[in-house]
């Protein structure tokens, strides 16, 4: 599958996004652990979309609970969604996940994850929306 990415300039992402989005998803911000309403605690079945581009971006198949006060999972939904770059903000570094389509940043993954992947995939809640199946 072929992504047609998006590309918006800040002060089209500001009239898009709330500003807690916008610097988290934009700016590369972390929100909370265990802010209301983050999807930590979401066990419906469903999938979360980007709040940029409306991309399906994690499953709740694929969901687990990390105990990190941030939704996780052990894979994205699809091959395809989710990009990843090296992000040395903390001195050593670390994987970095984003939207594929539209660029939005997400998160981390981490290799202490549950099987089958081994991997947590910690994402910020603020730049997900929830549509139940």
């Amino acid at each position: 599958m072929t992504v047609t990415k998006i590309n918006r300039s800040d002060d089209e992402w500001r009239a898009l996004l709330t500003p807690e989005q916008f610097r988290v998803g934009v700016k590369d911000g972390t929100e909370r652990a265990f802010t209301p309403g983050s999807h930590d605690d979401e066990k419906r079945e469903g999938l979360f979309h980007c709040v940029g581009c409306g991309t399906a971006l994690w499953s709740t198949a694929h969901k687990f609970d990390s105990g990190t006060g941030w939704p996780s999972f052990y894979q994205p939904a699809s091959d395809d969604v989710v990009a990843t770059k090296t992000d040395f903000k903390l001195i050593y570094p670390r994987k970095e996940c984003h939207c594929a389509t539209c660029g939005l940043h997400m998160g981390h993954v981490f290799k202490d994850g549950p099987p089958p992947t081994g991997e947590r995939w910690c994402i910020n809640g603020v730049v997900l929306e929830f549509r139940p199946a």
